[in-house]
């Protein structure tokens, strides 16, 4: 079989009569088929030489035709212009066009009308389709590789909502993520339109409407903490303008990650005046998840039984774990009740010592270990929180969010603060309808001055830490970073993870 390509511009006579006597061949020879292909003529020539260079051809002129070699497929052979096509039909097949100039060029003038009609409705049936686009940094991470699979299955976004998937790194080079593209696309999932790279700054974000920071690898964690906090400035305020100027002014913002996490959402909720500060969060999910199965290892019960515990703060920082409002369903005791029924989890944990003490330490060294590594838990969560935003969060149920802060439970307003939080229509609120929390004065004092010490270093306002020095301080669960304290612990505080 014959298959023979023809490729020209629209406007070009030649190749409305190269179209028609191939046309003609195609209709009274059964093994000869042609395939056409038109361009705008402003692009036709820049069309071409990209051809060309693929394809090591020499070629000039509309139209170009070759033959594809079916049998043994590779770039095919090129046959040349109008001439060459025409001889070869009156060579090959007695069969010669006799076509006048003037019809030329009137049915050349129909194929530019037609073409331009055409990409007109491919257009409209672009925008009727209009994938959602959602921006990955720090792509690299594990945590990307595993959060793929999860953002196109469905159920994060909705069983209909097709999305594109543009990856990027930090130093904007996609050598480390073309295996990761391929495996996108190796996932055949009905929901990915489109899975793609992107390399060239200016482009980053382009008409986003869900951008995902996984801020892991900007700092080497050998340097100082001082060092390593003024890192998160330069690449905030990069983002911040790339955000500013290529996405969608409602675009949501989503920061998960092992250090800083607050302080990144504050720098880039800086640089992003135009973006609704309640628009741009951290992800506090994976501190409180990793809490639950602690807690639930001690109980003898799944993680998945025990809610509402509360991640006050600075998520990676200075943060109080509280308990007072957690909740343990279906647990094995005296007291049996319906799926519904729940009972306070400190009432079924009689050691003191072990919440004062064991229970914060063993959570630390489980987050020296590196979760964010292995980035399955980081994965399930950025993935859930996001659900929570398009679907809204379960009534009822206490979830933690890195939130900027309007002075909700007596926190420092216009500083981003882990709280209890809902979704509701796709706007997240602080849940101010809780009394009796255990965020005191004291610890609302140690992490603002944890909060405000990180932003003051990240701006070169102050030059190294200074530790939190309180006047009194009651007993609690606060966790106080050992990066950001030389001092001895407090009474009754927890030490967490040098890592930030």
């Amino acid at each position: 079989m014959a298959k023979f390509v023809i490729a020209g511009s629209a406007a070009c006579p030649y190749f409305a009569k190269a179209e028609l006597l191939a046309d003609y061949l195609q209709k009274n020879l059964p093994d000869f088929r042609i395939h056409k292909i038109t361009q705008r003529p402003d692009v036709w020539e820049k069309w071409l030489k990209e051809l060309c260079r693929k394809n090591k051809w020499s070629h000039k002129r509309s139209p170009i035709i070759w033959r594809e070699l079916l049998d043994r497929g590779g770039k095919g052979l090129l046959l040349g212009g109008f001439n060459e096509f025409l001889e070869h039909a009156q060579l090959y097949y007695g069969v010669t066009s006799k076509m006048m100039t003037q019809e030329m060029l009137l049915i050349s003038g129909e194929n530019l009308e037609t073409h331009i009609e055409i990409e007109q409705e491919e257009r409209e049936l672009k925008k009727e389709i209009n994938p959602l686009k959602v921006w990955i940094t720090g792509a690299s991470c594990p945590t990307c590789y595993n959060l793929i699979p999860l953002l196109v299955n469905g159920e994060v976004f909705s069983m209909d909502k097709e999305i594109s998937i543009h990856l990027l790194n930090n130093d904007f080079k996609g050598d480390t993520l073309s295996t990761l593209v391929m495996e996108g696309q190796d996932l055949a999932a009905p929901l990915l339109r489109e899975i793609s790279v992107c390399t060239v700054k200016e482009e980053a974000f382009f008409e986003a409407e869900v951008i995902i920071i996984l801020n892991d690898n900007i700092e080497d964690e050998s340097e100082s903490l001082e060092d390593r906090i003024k890192a998160r400035l330069p690449l905030c305020q990069l983002f911040g303008s790339l955000i500013e100027k290529n996405a969608h002014k409602t675009v949501k913002v989503i920061i998960a990650g092992k250090t800083f996490l607050n302080l990144t959402t504050s720098l880039l909720i800086m640089h992003t005046p135009s973006i609704n500060p309640r628009n741009i969060i951290a992800v506090a999910m994976v501190i409180e998840n990793e809490a639950k199965a602690m807690l639930a290892r001690k109980l003898k019960t799944t993680t998945s039984d025990i809610k509402d515990v509360i991640i006050w703060g600075n998520i990676t920082g200075s943060r109080y774990i509280d308990l007072k409002k957690a909740k343990v369903f279906r647990y094995d005791s005296a007291i049996w009740g319906p799926p519904s029924y729940s009972r306070y989890l400190l009432n079924l944990i009689f050691d003191s010592e072990w919440i004062t003490k064991e229970f914060g330490n063993s959570l630390n060294q489980w987050s020296l270990i590196g979760h964010f590594q292995r980035g399955i838990s980081s994965a399930h969560c950025i993935a859930t929180t996001l659900k929570f935003w398009y679907h809204d969060s379960p009534p009822g149920e206490i979830f933690s969010l890195g939130i900027m802060s309007e002075g909700e439970f007596g926190t420092p307003e216009g500083m981003v603060f882990s709280m209890p939080a809902k979704c509701v229509n796709g706007v997240w609120f602080p849940q101010t309808d809780l009394p009796d929390t255990e965020l005191t004065e004291d610890i609302k004092g140690a992490i603002a001055h944890d909060l405000e010490q990180e932003k003051l270093i990240a701006l070169g306002e102050v030059l190294s830490y200074q530790p939190y020095v309180p006047e009194f301080f009651s007993a609690g669960s606060l966790e106080v970073s050992d990066a950001h304290s030389s001092q001895e612990p407090l009474e009754g505080a927890e030490n967490e993870s040098p890592d930030n």
